[in-house]
Formats: structure tokens, C-alpha cells, sequence
């Protein structure tokens, strides 16, 4: 912990193709192509034509992380970071014996004057990775579906780094890629737009506090990320923080999360419509 860099500011962090390559999950990259469950020398073939397009990209293309660890801590169910309140949604999907877990339970209260830390990220792919073959619909969807796969093997190699080096909680942490995919480290990542923050307009709470636009990341109305092959979240230390699913969240929930968030009700349903109860 004697390196911990607890200092709010955004690092950036550029890897090379091959740096990043080991960490792809390539059970998402075959789910993706609807080949789950297919022959594995399809499987194998279509691998082959990825890392093929792989090497092609090595030292042409990066893939790039930016971050922050910052002072933080809970005030009910909002984390407050750098004085930015960020409301969050408290599980509904009821689990017999377990709590409805919240991601700020995972932070001090403010009340316990005791700073907490979280963690800020987003990673993304050079944009011309994809923008290499647009006159090809196969090489094009092939670029594509890699991208989407290196972004999320970016978020995982760097997030090794932090645990290990700039944050340090787990500087010991001795784990293969596939303890790494089946998240057997201590802490967790929850990304935006993912079960436990359904919610993609909490990425414009992210571009204030993250320089997202030093690694190329720009936002649409609806807070999705361009390039599309980024990801964005937070990091939780904490030994008991696990993942869990929002599930649906109903009209009062709506309502007090609009006014935590400052916003209409109705601007905020548009964003959550997918997590809303039908009426």
C-alpha cells in the first residue's frame, strides 16, 4: 500500500496489441459471432482468422486506459467522489438470506469521517482499428467484434495493475488469465450500461470527473461511448464487494432516484427503460 497513488488524478495508461491479447475472453467473442455451442474447428477457424487480424494491427494500433483513485465515500445510496454525488441503484432482485446490495455499501459512510477510495476507469481501441476495413463487411464485423473484445481485455489487464501497482491492495495477488476471467480477485469493476449500473447517463458523471477524452472517448446524447469498443466503470477494493444484477426497479425507486440524481423522472426513464417494471 506504501504506493498507493490515492491522488484523484487521471493516469493513462497505452498497451500494445500483444500486451493485451492474452487477456481476451474468447467465449464472448464466439457468443458474439452466435457460435457458442458450434463445432470447435469453426471455433478454431475463426480464432485463427482473429489473431491473424491481430498481428496485422500489432504496433499500427494501441489499446488505452485512463484512471483515477479517488477519496470517496457513501452517503446512503449515493457515493460522493471529489464532492460529485453519483446515485446508484439498490438491487431488487430479492436473493433468499442476502441483503439488496447497493454499490455504495461498499464505501465508508461519510458519516465515519474515515475517507474511503474508489476507483474511476474507462478503456478504450484506437478508432481506426475498426475504420481499416470498411470496404470488406466480413473483415469490417470481424475488426469490430475484436475491438469490443480488446477493450474489455484492457479493462482487465490494467485492472490487474492497479490491485498489484497503483493502488496496491493486492500487490501479492498471484493469478492466472483464467482465475483473472472468472474474477477471483479481491475487489470488483462494475462497468456503466452493465446489471449493476443499468444507467448510461452516469457516464456523463464520469467525463467530469475522468479525463475519458484523453484516450479518444467522446459521448452521445444517450451517454453512450464513441468509439463504441470502450468501457467504463468503477473499482471496488473492498473484501466483501461482489457483482449483483439491479433488476427491474419500480415507479418510487424511479422517482427517488431522479431526485437524487437532479434530473426529471421522465428524462431518467428514457435512460432505464430496460430496467423498468411494466406498468
Amino acid at each position: 500500500m506504501n504506493d498507493a497513488i490515492i491522488d484523484n488524478k487521471s493516469r493513462i495508461v497505452t498497451y500494445n496489441i500483444s500486451d493485451i491479447v492474452p487477456y481476451i475472453n474468447w467465449a464472448f467473442f464466439f457468443y458474439a459471432w452466435s457460435m457458442n455451442g458450434k463445432a470447435k474447428e469453426a471455433q478454431q477457424e475463426l480464432r485463427k482468422e482473429a489473431e491473424t487480424l491481430l498481428n496485422d494491427m500489432e504496433e499500427k494500433y494501441h489499446t488505452h486506459a485512463v484512471f483515477a483513485l479517488c477519496d470517496a465515500n457513501s452517503d446512503g445510496d449515493d457515493i460522493i467522489v471529489n464532492g460529485t454525488r453519483i446515485p446508484m441503484l439498490r438491487q431488487q432482485k430479492a436473493v433468499a438470506g442476502k441483503p439488496n446490495l447497493c454499490l455504495s455499501d461498499f464505501l465508508r459512510p461519510a458519516a465515519s469521517g474515515i475517507k474511503d477510495t474508489v476507483g474511476l476507469f474507462a478503456a478504450s481501441v484506437d478508432t481506426a482499428f475498426t475504420e481499416s476495413n470498411e470496404d470488406d463487411p466480413y473483415q469490417r464485423m470481424l475488426s469490430q467484434t475484436i475491438a469490443d473484445r480488446l477493450a474489455e481485455a484492457t479493462t482487465e489487464k490494467f485492472h490487474e495493475d492497479v490491485r498489484k501497482k497503483y493502488w496496491g491492495y493486492a500487490a501479492d495477488e498471484q493469478l492466472t488469465i483464467k482465475d483473472l476471467l472468472a474474477e477471483r480477485y479481491q475487489g470488483i469493476r462494475p462497468a456503466v450500461g452493465y446489471p449493476s449500473i443499468p444507467d448510461t447517463s452516469v457516464n456523463f458523471l464520469l467525463y467530469e470527473l475522468l479525463d475519458m477524452k484523453g484516450i479518444g472517448i467522446s459521448l452521445t446524447e444517450s451517454g453512450m461511448m464513441i468509439p463504441h469498443a470502450s468501457v467504463s466503470g468503477f473499482m471496488f477494493a473492498h473484501p466483501q464487494s461482489r457483482s449483483f444484477e439491479v433488476g427491474k426497479i419500480d415507479e418510487d425507486q424511479l422517482e427517488d432516484y431522479a431526485r437524487r440524481r437532479n434530473q426529471p423522472v421522465e428524462l431518467l426513464r428514457k435512460f432505464l427503460v430496460s430496467s423498468l417494471l411494466k406498468k
